[in-house]
């Protein structure tokens, strides 16, 4: 970590049960404390905080390494625009995996316990950073997007146990994630290799429909995912 400057702080965060809750009631809950660190290189800065006092030291290092790697390449390479101060908040209340909005990313730390390894799950929420679509939908794209990503850009997926699953009939483009990554790939490699690239730019312009899938391949989703269930196959390689 010698090429990152860091300042240490602590802070004081109220955690209420629901927004807009009144000033007597937040007076009633107990504080927690967030300590964390706020580390710059070069054009980017990462706050990172944690109310988990025993989160694991080299995970948080491990964490930290895996954004300044690869945030500013899924910047470069997407949107230039993206912002260049997040946050990462490690946050006991939290449940799931990891989350992502305002740029602000939230991570369990009992997850990042059980899956030490699996710290490109930062390479797939910064994506979502950059990605700053007017919508979300439709979901599997956004999702897609994010871990096909993480594939390329990930720097610890094979030790993480992360891989894109073979495909398997019944599967649809629409289930999101891993599936809808391995399809992007497909489509990349055999029908048109600016396929993300150009539905990332739609997605965030607002622009996007179903038809792009034709205007840029020739063929409808439907289509192209009828032919990729007939020839599924890739190399695929993992770092």
């Amino acid at each position: 970590m010698s090429n990152f400057s860091i300042r240490t702080f602590a802070f004081i965060l109220l955690v209420c049960t629901a927004t807009g809750a009144s000033a007597q009631h937040r007076r009633h809950h107990q504080p927690h404390v967030l300590t964390g660190d706020s580390l710059t290189s070069g054009k980017y800065t990462l706050i990172f905080t944690s109310n988990d006092p025993g989160f694991d030291s080299l995970t948080r290092r491990n964490m930290i390494n895996v954004f300044f790697t690869v945030y500013p390449q899924e910047v470069e390479r997407f949107n230039k625009n993206s912002l260049t101060r997040i946050v990462f908040f490690i946050d006991t209340a939290y449940e799931g995996v990891a989350a992502t909005g305002g740029g602000v990313a939230r991570y369990s730390p009992a997850y990042l316990k059980a899956h030490a390894q699996d710290v490109d799950v930062v390479t797939h929420e910064v994506m979502h950073v950059v990605q700053a679509y007017r919508s979300y939908e439709p979901g599997w794209l956004t999702e897609g997007i994010a871990d096909y990503v993480r594939y390329v850009y990930g720097v610890n997926n094979k030790n993480g146990g992360w891989k894109l699953p073979d495909y398997k009939a019944g599967q649809s483009y629409q289930n999101a994630y891993r599936v809808t990554a391995r399809f992007l790939l497909w489509v990349e490699k055999h029908k048109y290799n600016k396929i993300v690239d150009d539905m990332d730019k739609a997605m965030r312009e607002g622009t996007y429909t179903p038809e792009l899938w034709a205007k840029l391949t020739g063929k409808t989703v439907d289509e192209l995912w009828n032919e990729y269930a007939q020839n599924p196959s890739l190399e695929l390689s993992y770092k």
